[in-house]
């Protein structure tokens, strides 16, 4: 029997990714674009949380870059998380809730964006690592 640990090494990916609350209790969704892995799937917005950063401080970025709205760490509360094994690779995913942000979501990044209930996510097809994470958004909201 072997060790935890022994044997061929799992690739770790820490991802972290937000989601957008707004006055209508309705979540922000972003579709993936073609030529990336799962395109055509949902998401929430976020990304991949580069050497040295934080968390939050990756949100903050990437909710930038990719939607071009500033939020500041106060504004991200931790709701759960999501450790998913895909064929090359773990992803371990913090989910974030954020309510309170500055500057209206637009796409920067030419990938669809919608708003949508939390319980209408049950129906719209998003990747095998987001499914487990929308029943606790929907106990968050509803």
């Amino acid at each position: 029997m072997a060790a935890i640990g022994e044997g061929a090494s799992v690739r770790l990916v820490l991802v972290v990714a937000c989601a957008l609350i707004d006055v209508d209790g309705r979540v922000l969704i972003t579709q993936r674009p073609e030529g990336k892995a799962l395109a055509g799937m949902w998401e929430f917005p976020g990304g991949k949380v580069e050497a040295g950063e934080r968390p939050e401080d990756t949100l903050v970025r990437e909710l930038a870059e990719e939607i071009g709205i500033t939020v500041t760490p106060p504004c991200l509360a931790p709701l759960t998380f999501a450790s998913h094994a895909y064929d090359d690779f773990h992803l371990l995913m913090p989910l974030y809730v954020c309510r309170r942000w500055e500057g209206v979501p637009q796409s920067l990044e030419n990938q669809a964006m919608r708003w949508v209930r939390p319980k209408a996510l049950r129906d719209i097809e998003m990747p095998p690592a987001d499914e487990p994470l929308i029943s606790h958004l929907i106990d968050l909201i509803v």
